[in-house]
């Protein structure tokens, strides 16, 4: 089987070809992995370094939005799995444009190539994001999309097509709605590596508002299993959702990372919040239990615990990346 990975080099893409390479998912052995990946600041080649010798592994230095590449590249290859985004939310509201063109444009260059090769399986990740807010209970797959923020937009508009290439097609599409992940390897501009790597440079912690706003936890492993699994044994156009199953308002969480290193709140410096600022993410999982068979099994504690240990011991990595 050979399987294409488009943004392979970044956070939950460069997980997902390790853990393909490394043995850590023994139900799905490739044959030849490939990584599509346009090495922005997000994207790193030191993420894929761990697995650079296997010989299944071939890296291309490409944009989904090539239409002529990406025919090229999918030529060829069983099963996209296709997590190329741009995916910072406040990069977002200053500047839509990469967002809309990527997520949206490059979903559909991607979907068409599959439906001109005969692509045998189109797995889109997503995101909890294009829901909005929820007060209470959690949102199962079938709830309107409502996105709040430029990217969660872009990122619900590529859902949307992708479910219409099915249903006009017949593509055998699956989606993957994930919740707030986490773990080694990931960009130093999300919360939990910029609280990390600040407090082991002694910067403070910019928390948003009133630190009040609530997300679910995934650890990267769990969320790269799920996607397996969605992959393997989820029906043409299915949604699954992939939930870490520990919600913390942004305050706790916070406070569990001051507790780890031994420091206090005036660590912690107030800004201003976030405009369209989500309150709060719930997944409803039942449907991945039921259909996948997947549920997470990293404790947060302790993969908060050892994604600490690995920026402590991985400045090389992220440090020219915060220094950016």
């Amino acid at each position: 089987m050979r399987i294409l990975v488009t943004g392979g080099a970044g956070f939950i893409g460069s997980a997902y070809v390790r853990r393909l390479l490394d043995g850590a998912e023994p139900t799905l052995r490739p044959d030849r992995v490939t990584v599509l990946d346009s090495f922005t600041y997000a994207g790193t080649d030191g993420s894929l370094d761990p697995v650079r010798d296997d010989p299944r592994l071939h890296v291309v230095h490409g944009d989904v939005r090539d239409a002529d590449l990406v025919d090229d590249i999918v030529t060829g290859h069983d099963v996209i799995v296709h997590l190329a985004a741009e995916s910072h939310v406040d990069r977002s509201i200053t500047g839509a444009a990469p967002f809309v063109t990527t997520n949206v444009v490059g979903t559909q260059t991607l979907l068409d190539a599959a439906l001109r090769h005969g692509t045998r399986r189109f797995v889109h990740v997503s995101t909890d994001e294009v829901y909005g807010s929820i007060d209470h209970g959690s949102w199962p797959p079938s709830a309107p999309l409502d996105p709040s923020s430029p990217y969660s937009a872009s990122k619900a508009a590529a859902d949307l097509l992708t479910l219409a290439y099915h249903r006009t097609h017949g593509l055998d599409v699956v989606i993957t709605r994930g919740a707030n992940t986490y773990g080694p390897y990931q960009h130093p501009e999300k919360v939990i590596p910029l609280f990390v790597t600040n407090l082991l440079d002694g910067r403070p912690l910019p928390l948003y508002g009133d630190g009040g706003n609530v997300r679910d936890w995934l650890h990267v492993d769990d969320h790269c299993h799920g996607i397996v699994l969605a992959h393997q044994v989820g029906r043409p156009g299915g949604v699954y959702h992939l939930g870490g199953g520990t919600e913390l308002a942004n305050r706790d969480l916070t406070a569990r990372l001051l507790d780890a290193f031994g420091a206090g709140w005036d660590r912690v410096t107030p800004v201003a919040d976030r405009k369209g600022h989500d309150r709060r993410y719930s997944l409803d999982t039942t449907t991945s239990h039921r259909e996948l068979g997947w549920a997470p099994t990293v404790d947060f504690d302790a993969g908060l615990a050892a994604t600490i240990d690995w920026y402590r011991d991985n400045r090389a990595w992220w440090e020219p990346l915060a220094k950016a």
